[in-house]
């Protein structure tokens, strides 16, 4: 039993929740990832957290940064991808540098998260009359 809070990869995992589930509070790790360290580590997917042994908790550590790019490496990864295109000044650089939808969605309507949730509205080009004194 584990009553301490458990840090994996720099990330404090929730104790309450289930194993599958808590892994995938880690920047990198979704459902399929986490089961497949849950085989690999011989844990039981519906267990708990707070549940779990030390040893345990050390098997998946020792998996998780041995076979997984997770939180800042795969962070700095993908910002460096990111800069890269923007050097080459290729089409998807240039979408990322203008802040528009980088993989091809209509932007006429529906771009709202990439921009910022921008919302313009047109008002016609009649100034408004001025007020009687």
């Amino acid at each position: 039993m584990n009553t301490m809070a458990v840090r994996i990869a720099g990330v404090t995992i929730p104790n309450d929740k289930r194993v599958e589930v808590a892994l995938t509070y880690i920047f990198g790790i979704g459902r399929t990832s986490a089961n497949q360290i849950l085989q690999k580590a011989q844990v039981e997917r519906d267990a708990r957290v707070h549940s779990l042994s030390e040893e345990e908790v050390n098997r998946l550590r020792a998996i998780i940064e041995k076979e997984y790019r997770v939180e800042g490496d795969l962070r700095r990864e993908v910002v460096s991808n990111i800069k890269r295109l923007k050097d080459i000044g290729c089409y998807r650089g240039i979408r990322h540098s203008k802040g528009l939808p980088v993989r091809g969605q209509r932007t006429k309507t529906n771009s709202r998260t990439v921009r910022g949730n921008v919302r313009k509205t047109t008002i016609s080009g009649k100034r408004p009359s001025a007020q009687k004194t």
